[in-house]
């Protein structure tokens, strides 16, 4: 279910790269918008720009012209220091390498962003245990990076991206590094979070399997949308 407020807009996005004497230009006038609870896929070949969007919509980039809003906020209206705010309280990420940190346990890296928002241990510990046992980690909190298959490594890292209730989730390339039987298990998760617990969720992806299961697929090429299709 979605309402009515677009939770992501970009507005006449480009970004242009310089290598060298080189222009690339990634994004090219591109707008979009996603509304809460939306479960978008953003698919195309590889130079299409859809992880360079992400990264727009993520603050990890700034556009070299247009605008991102995130939540209702202009991004380029806020200090670096808001930014790092925003990118910790009100965007969750997922990404391809997981990106964990190998001597803390799953439960530790699921609470990490929840510590540095200040959350108490007495809030922090329900609301940590609970994701952990959504995404199917019950039993295995304490277990570190090493001691979890590459499946259970990104289930820690939805949880870690989700526990803060953030206003979207990126996630770049979720599935590539795991094989057919676990990546359709991360996407059952991740389709179950946005049923019951309306997760919004935009994916940066090649792959096939998350195109089938998105609920709304937008094709980009050369830096703009080329299509934008909702599956009833």
């Amino acid at each position: 279910m979605t309402d009515e407020s677009p939770i992501v807009r970009l507005e006449g996005l480009t970004k242009i790269y310089k290598r060298g004497d080189t222009e690339v230009r990634a994004l090219r006038g591109l707008d979009l918008e996603v509304r809460a609870g939306e479960f978008v896929a953003l698919t195309g070949p590889s130079g299409s720009g859809k992880t360079t969007a992400l990264n727009m919509i993520g603050a990890l980039d700034t556009p070299t012209s247009g605008r991102v809003f995130v939540d209702g906020r202009d991004l380029s209206s806020l200090s670096r220091g808001q930014l790092s705010e925003m990118r910790r309280d009100r965007i969750g990420f997922v990404f391809q390498a997981y990106n964990l940190i190998p001597v803390l346990t799953a439960y530790e890296n699921a609470e990490m962003v929840l510590c540095l928002q200040g959350v108490s241990e007495a809030e922090r510990r329900p609301r940590v245990m609970k994701i952990l046992a959504e995404v199917g980690l019950e039993g295995m909190e304490m277990r570190r990076p090493s001691q979890l298959s590459g499946g259970q490594q990104q289930r820690v890292a939805i949880a870690r991206a989700i526990v803060t209730q953030p206003a979207v989730t990126l996630a770049d390339e979720p599935t590539a590094n795991v094989d057919s039987k676990t990546a359709a298990m991360l996407l059952d998760t991740m389709e179950r979070l946005n049923t019951e617990r309306g997760v919004t969720f935009v994916f940066s992806t090649h792959d096939p399997r998350v195109v089938e299961r998105a609920k709304r697929v937008v094709h980009m090429v050369d830096g703009q949308v080329d299509s934008d299709e909702t599956k009833s």
